[in-house]
């Protein structure tokens, strides 16, 4: 399994580096009782954009009051993907605007985007995530707020977020701890891009069908009776019969157990891995270590090692803390880190060539781990300091 994610040109999150014409919207209609909430940018693999994110709150909200509506679906526009992440070169273009202008405005984007995964997270009503096709940073944290999350054989899930000196956000930090510890240190890593079947393996999905059969999930909702589309949303989109398709990951899990172990520092983690290559290790696996070590050479050394930290973190956190976590590494991030570097190289000027600063994993001082993770602002004014516990009407994992 290749450990590398290529970014192509959509987003933050594995998405565009030139920008859309429009900002995208967010559609919605309902059938029969169930609201279908649509990112409609398919020109940008549907990354999100500060006003989708402002309209998907809306609806939320909206839909939240409204008794006549029993569900939620999230979906995707077009036929590449479900949602590729945020617009990352447009967050590039107003932090470097707000650096030279004293404006932080940049920061709402995220403060806007945690409150509604968070909102999503404390919705009453069952959601459903159609996560076919791509599927990645703040497409996820969509996605992982869902009651039903359904990948399909097109999907390709991940976290790439280390590539732009980044750390994985929109709450990876607490939902990748569905995952074992090495498992979850792996995905983000080196945001390996994952497939449905792998997914599902992984507690990052709850079914894998086939991407046509959603194509008629609007008709098998009106199918149903109108007393019972609550009880019964799953017959619309999951067949009697949907056998889980192998999952590639199963074939490098002894190696990420072993080479991404939580005890492991990120430097460790690197040497581990190349002193097996040297080792002469069976080809089907020398593939895989290769990429591995390629990554955690060539991904933002300090925010490989920021990410360690707050994965293992986050693994004792509440959902609400690693959001107010999360925000504070971003901000830090942004302002003083790898970032703007990260989206120079990879998606503004794209020589593939980004000048981390520090430039090797050896290099970070471990006072330098800890600024990143230390909240810029005191608890009680922090930006999300009013994300409480979610509250005990939440709907639940939708029922096989």
């Amino acid at each position: 399994m290749n450990a590398r994610v290529e970014l192509s040109d959509a987003g933050r999150d594995g998405v565009s580096g030139a920008t859309p014409p429009a900002e995208g919207r967010v559609l919605s209609h309902v059938v029969n009782g169930v609201a279908i909430l649509t990112l409609d940018r398919p020109h940008a693999l549907n990354a999100l954009s500060h006003r989708m994110v402002r309209e998907l709150a809306e609806h939320v909200e909206r839909y939240r009051e409204d008794d006549a509506i029993v569900a939620v679906v999230l979906h995707g526009s077009g036929e590449k993907g479900f949602c590729a992440g945020g617009d990352v070169r447009a967050l590039y273009h107003a932090a470097n605007a707000g650096r030279a202008e004293g404006d932080d405005g940049w920061r709402q984007f995220f403060i806007d985007e945690y409150r509604l995964d968070f909102a999503l997270h404390a919705f009453p009503k069952p959601i459903v995530a159609l996560a076919d096709g791509i599927t990645m940073g703040g497409g996820m944290g969509l996605a992982q707020a869902a009651s039903l999350r359904i990948a399909t054989e097109r999907s390709k899930i991940a976290m790439p977020e280390t590539r732009i000196g980044f750390v994985p956000d929109v709450g990876a930090t607490r939902f990748l701890s569905v995952m074992p510890v090495e498992l979850a240190l792996y995905v983000a890593l080196t945001g390996a891009v994952l497939s449905g079947a792998d997914a599902v393996r992984c507690g990052l999905a709850d079914v894998c069908v086939q991407s046509e059969w959603l194509q008629g999930f609007e008709a098998r909702l009106t199918a149903l009776p109108a007393d019972e589309v609550g009880a019964r949303l799953r017959e619309a989109f999951v067949p009697p019969t949907a056998p889980l398709p192998p999952a590639p990951i199963e074939g490098v899990l002894g190696g990420i157990e072993k080479h991404f172990a939580a005890r492991l520092t990120v430097d460790e983690m690197a040497a581990s891995l190349a002193a097996t290559l040297i080792a002469n290790p069976p080809p089907e696996m020398r593939a895989w270590l290769q990429s591995a070590l390629d990554t955690l050479h060539g991904y933002s050394p300090t925010m490989l090692h920021v990410t360690r930290e707050a994965i293992l973190r986050g693994r004792r956190i509440t959902l609400a803390d690693a959001y107010r976590m999360e925000l504070g590494i971003v901000s830090r991030a942004i302002e003083e880190g790898d970032f703007r570097e990260g989206v120079r190289a990879h998606l503004v000027d794209k020589d593939r060539s980004p000048r981390w600063q520090p430039g090797s994993l050896a290099e970070v001082r471990q006072e330098r781990i800890a600024h990143f993770l230390r909240s810029p602002w005191p608890s009680a004014r922090h930006p999300l300091a009013d994300l409480g516990a979610l509250p005990q009407t939440r709907a639940s994992r939708l029922p096989s």
